[in-house]
This record gives structure tokens, sequence and C-alpha cells, in this order.
């Protein structure tokens, strides 16, 4: 039992993942965990049959559960409505047919256990192979995986669900975990926030928490062990921390901040329509990174130029058969059409065989390192007919709208020189078809993301349309650390000579080769390095639209001619503390 004086006497600061900028400050409402308790018993070869009906039973209850929720996303904000959409999709197709709904059925028959034992022992395999993918964005999807098996569960044990109920305004919810369709579901007028114990970026629950502009932090460790309902709680969704019960000092200071925060957010929207340019006139090109269809909406908001970088992983999520060439074209054509006339680059499938082998077939083996085994191009240079049919959608996209091709994961040139040939192929057979196609075959790009593509840039740049650099899988690639393990992700740094050394290089090649070259990690949508990426020679950054307003703010504070020679200073430097200091000393005062 909480103690009644455990945290009304003293302040308490704990850290977690920001994954929705901004302040929230009000009192906790602690929503008690939710964990199903699971009966496993097992069962008769004649209760088998009766098992099987139950499991059918809940999977009818569940879908009928999911169409009500979908029918509720009618008059919410219209990127909420989307997005809530696409994943309830998700979760419908997750109860039809899939390996999802066989894997309970076998467990049932061979096993001989009871419905929601094997429900629970399915979806915790299934999870488990979505988490350990390196991918960030796939691995959250073990997220959804583990929402759709307790809704199973709690049909089959008829456990009422509890939904957030008679809030006070303006409270801050605290949780072990919070769903997707219930971050959705929140009213921002009654919540001011959220912090959970598990969670993180990449997962939906952050996703609609920035749909919806509410202040969240994941990952907190003991949160709910150190907030009662009623404390008063402040979450700072920039930091990523949770202050529980806060002193008058902490109270004030954060009130302040959370009115700054509010006159910047005025200030910064004010800029939607100004010009990306330097003091010296030069203008950048700052276009904006899309994971899902629904962003679209915050890139135009946020006056982005374009899509620098389309992740098309979405389309792939959560189902059991890859996307056909019709499906993909559809939420292409909606995407290139809702940009008007602004350029969308489209990056091809970005992910690896151990996520897509249950469509392509047992001959693909796993991998013993997934980052370094067959994924992204190699992956659809190995399954051509997955390659083609992307290319197909994105040429017949093109016929509305100016888009380009991206490809990731690219170390040859050889491959690039395959990718053509791939593409030239399918503009052929769609000409057979009489399709619409746009009167010149879109640039075709390759994404700056291995040490080995960086120092072969000058080769490749002959074969190239244009670069895209992707600074986060540069700078792992390059110093040999993953961002996922805590016990590493300490060392990460961008601004690591050896990182720099490599855009660099990239950035010469590009302009030898007298083609585009971009930044779209996470660098670019840090105002701390765009005037040393300025400084470098890139003309085009592509970010998270959160972020673009900040980087513009920025961009026309720098006068060009001194970030270059700032530039040039550091990249005489050794030391990545040296770095830090001077850019962070350029940025103050230049």
């Amino acid at each position: 039992m909480k103690s009644e004086s455990k945290s009304k006497e003293r302040q308490l600061v704990l850290d977690g993942v920001g994954v929705a900028p901004g302040i929230a400050i009000g009192p906790a409402h602690v929503v008690e965990s939710g964990a199903l308790n699971v009966p496993e018993y097992r069962v008769t070869k004649a209760e088998v049959a009766d098992e099987k009906a139950r499991f059918k039973a809940a999977i009818e209850g569940s879908r009928s559960q999911i169409e009500r929720l979908k029918g509720k996303t009618k008059g919410m904000p219209p990127a909420v409505a989307e997005d809530l959409g696409y994943l309830l999709e998700a979760h419908l197709q997750m109860l039809t047919g899939s390996r999802l709904v066989r894997g309970v059925e076998e467990r049932i028959a061979d096993g001989r256990i009871n419905a929601e034992a094997a429900v629970q022992a399915e979806i915790s395999e299934i999870a488990r192979g979505f988490a350990e993918l390196p991918d960030a964005y796939m691995a959250a999807r073990a997220q959804d995986v583990r929402e759709v098996g307790a809704r199973l569960i709690r049909n089959l044990t008829e456990t009422p669900y509890q939904a957030f109920q008679r809030l006070p305004e303006g409270a801050v919810i605290v949780a072990d975990e919070v769903t997707p369709a219930d971050t959705a579901l929140m009213d921002p007028k009654m919540i001011a926030g959220f912090a959970t114990v598990m969670g993180g970026a990449e997962g939906h629950t952050g996703i609609m928490a920035r749909s919806l502009e509410l202040p969240a932090v994941l990952g907190v460790p003991d949160l709910t062990r150190s907030v009662s309902s009623g404390d008063m709680v402040i979450v700072d969704g920039l930091i990523g921390r949770v202050v529980v019960n806060p002193d008058a000092p902490m109270l004030r200071r954060y009130k302040e901040r959370q009115n700054s925060l509010e006159r910047e957010r005025q200030r910064l929207g004010e800029l939607r329509d100004l010009p990306a340019v330097t003091r010296d006139e030069t203008h950048i090109e700052l276009h904006a990174n899309l994971e899902l269809p629904r962003e679209i909406e915050l890139a135009v908001n946020a006056g982005a130029e374009g899509i620098g970088l389309l992740r098309t992983e979405f389309m792939f999520m959560n189902r059991e058969t890859p996307p056909d060439e019709n499906e993909q074209y559809e939420s292409m054509r909606g995407l290139v059409e809702g940009m008007g006339g602004r350029p969308v680059t489209i990056r091809t499938l970005d992910v690896g065989g151990e996520k897509l082998a249950y469509s392509l077939g047992d001959h693909i083996a796993d991998a013993v390192n997934p980052a370094l085994g067959l994924r992204a191009i190699r992956l659809s240079l190995k399954q051509q007919r997955l390659l083609e049919t992307q290319i197909a959608a994105i040429l017949r996209a093109g016929a509305h709208g100016p888009v380009r091709i991206l490809l990731p994961m690219i170390s040859t040139v050889g491959e690039v020189r395959q990718v053509r040939d791939v593409v030239a192929k399918v503009v052929r057979r769609l000409k057979r078809r009489r399709a619409r196609l746009a009167k010149q075959v879109p640039p075709i790009g390759v994404m700056i993301e291995v040490p080995g593509a960086a120092l072969a840039a000058d080769a490749i740049g002959r074969v190239a349309d244009f670069f895209a650099i992707g600074t986060n899988d540069l700078t792992m690639y390059t110093l040999a650390i993953d961002r996922a393990d805590e016990q590493v992700a300490h060392l990460f740094n961008p601004l690591h000579p050896a990182v720099l050394r490599l855009i660099q290089f990239s950035a010469e090649a590009a302009f030898r080769a007298r083609i585009p070259i971009s930044v779209c990690g996470e660098m670019a949508g840090d105002p701390r390095y765009t005037a040393l990426l300025l400084g470098l020679g890139v003309r085009e950054l592509s970010m998270a639209a959160a972020n673009l307003p900040r980087v513009k703010q920025r961009v026309r504070q720098i006068d060009l001619m001194a970030a270059t020679q700032r530039a040039q200073m550091i990249m005489d430097q050794a030391d990545s503390r040296r770095i830090a200091v001077l850019l962070d000393d350029f940025n103050t005062f230049a």
C-alpha cells in the first residue's frame, strides 16, 4: 500500500522518452494496471471443437468492437481519423485468416490447451519476433499485436474494458500502458497529457499523441508506483521528463516554459508562408519525412516544399501478403495529389527478409545479424517481383504529380544499374497496358547510409540522379553503435569526425556530379546542426513536419558564407568535443 505522505512531502523527478512535445501540468489520474488473469488448462480431444468455437466467437466479438470504434472516428480531426482508421483496419486484418488466427487454432488442436492460453502464447511469440527486428518502427508493431491479443482475451474471459472515465478537467493520465486507440479517443479539452511505463517514440501511441498535440512521455520506469491519483504532475514531452508533486520553484519554472512554448508556437506559425532563405539570400529547400499518410496534413500545414522521404513500409505492416500494385498505387496517388504539385520522394521498401519471409517463401533464411543481412535494396533485388510491383505503383502515381524514386542501403554502382533495368522493364510493360504515366521517368536517387556508399559517392553519382543522406543509419554503421542498446546508446554521436567526413565526401561528390543532395536523418530536423550541414554544401533538408518551423527559423538567421567558414574549421578538428564547442559557439553568436 502506498504511503499517504509518500510524494506529498517531496518532489520526484522521473525520466523516460519524450514522444510528443509540449508541457502538461495537472492532477494525475492513475489508471490501474489492466493486466488480465489468463487461465491455462488442458482440454480433451472431444473439447477441442468447443474451444475453437469459443475462439471464433471471440474473433467475431472483437471484429464488431473494432468496427464500432471505426464508426467513432467520424467527427475526429481528419489526420487523427485517418491514422486511427489505418490502425483499426490493420487490427481487423490480424483477425481474418492471419498467422495469428491459424497459430491459435493449431495450439488449441495440437497442444490441447484452452483458447485464452493459446492466444496468449501465440501473441507472445509473434510480438517477440517483431521486437527483435533492428528497425525501431518495425519493432514497435509488437504493440499492435499485443493490443489485438488483449482484446481477444478480454472477450474470451468476458472481462469488461474500462476506458478513461470521470476525469477531472486538465487531468494527466498515468498508466502502465496506453493503447493507440485509447490515445485517439482522448479529448484534448479534458486531458492535458499522459505518461506511461511502457512504449516508445516509434509506436502508434506516440504517433497518435503527436497528431493530437498531447504532451506525452513513455517508457518511465516505476511511474505507476510513484504517483497517486490527485498528485500534481508535470509531463515534459520535449525532454522526456515527469515531475511528481513539483515544489513551488519547479512549478513556476514550468508554467513560465509552458507560456513561452505557446508564444513560440504562435511565432513559428507565422513563418509558414515565408521562404527558407539565409541572410545572404540562398534558398534552402525544406521537405517533410512521412511515416504514414495522415502526416501529409501536418507537412502541408508546416509549409513543407515537398516530401523528402516517404517511407512505404506502412503499406506492408500487419498483413499476410504484400499489397498488390493497385493498392500501392492508390495509397501513393492520394499522397501525390495531396501535395498539390510539390515533389514526393518515395523510398522503396526498407525492411528485411525476416519480416517478409511469410510471403516470400521458406528459402529466405533467418539473418544472423538483421542489420547486416538481406534487407532494403538487397531484398528487393533478390525478390524482383516485389520491386517491380512497387516501381509500377510509383510510376503510375507519377502521372498525378512529380515523384522521385529513392533506393535504400545502396552500396555499389551495380545495384543502381540493376534497379534502372527494372524500371525500364516496368515502363515497357505499363506502356503495353496503356497505363497513364508521366512524360519522363522519375529521377532515381540513392540513400547514403552505409560508409561504403559515401566512400564510393563519386562513382555512384555517375549513375544516380540525386543523393539523400540518412544520418541515423550512417552514424550507426560508421560507429558500430545501436541506439536501441542502452549500454552503448550514449556513444551514438553524429558529430564524430568520421561521420562528418562521410557527409562531406558525399556532398562534394554530389557537387562534382552536379546532382542534388539532401539530408533526411535526425540531423536535418535539429536546428543545432543546420548551419553545419549548410556549410558542408547541403541545400535540401527533410525532417519530421513538427521540426520544420524551428529549422526554417534557424535557416533565416544564418549567413551562409560564415557557416561555410565555420564548417571548414570544424572539419579540421579530430575531437568530437571540440567540434561540439565550435558548433554551439557559432549557433550562439552567429
